[in-house]
């Protein structure tokens, strides 16, 4: 019995959703605390050098593919039973906690960011902006965090779901 393209579909859905929620928790449990340490310009700059960095294809390929295989891995698990319930958890989880919350919450305030000339403010307006922009950032990271961790153990228990289904 041969490996079914449905089970391929599933392993990659929870490959690429647990690489996402790799990148967000890594990203919470040290980035986060390194730059509570610095000053406001060098946060501000950092955060604007790390937020055009990302826009690359490894990450692109993790946080679009993660969405799209936990899509189609729930249409293939349509008539499973069990494990589409799980598998549709997982892909509304992500679609609404990881994915929403980056589209129309951190990608805003990444843009206003990247807007913002820096060394035309002065320091009282470098603290204003990079305490706004920091405490809603964050808090919107740890829950695009814990939805993409959510996600990702949705999509592993899928995975034992099925296995018991072949």
């Amino acid at each position: 019995m041969g490996i079914s393209i449905k089970s391929i579909t599933l392993f990659s859905a929870v490959l690429f959703t647990g690489l996402s929620a790799g990148l967000f928790y890594a990203w919470a449990v040290s980035v986060i605390p390194g730059t509570k340490k610095v000053i406001d310009m060098t946060y501000l700059e950092t955060m604007q050098s790390i937020n055009r960095a990302i826009l690359n294809p490894a990450f692109f390929l993790s946080f679009f593919g993660s969405l799209l295989l936990l899509t189609i891995s729930s249409i293939q698990q349509y008539q499973t039973g069990l494990t589409f319930w799980i598998m549709l958890a997982a892909t509304l989880t992500y679609l609404v906690g990881t994915f929403g919350v980056t589209a129309f919450g951190n990608i805003p305030l990444n843009n206003t960011l990247d807007a913002l000339a820096l060394n035309k403010l002065n320091i009282n307006q470098l603290t204003e902006f990079r305490t706004n922009y920091e405490v809603k950032w964050n808090k919107l990271h740890m829950i695009r965090t814990a939805f993409s961790i959510l996600s990702f153990s949705l999509s592993l228990i899928a995975v034992f779901s099925h296995s018991k289904n072949l």
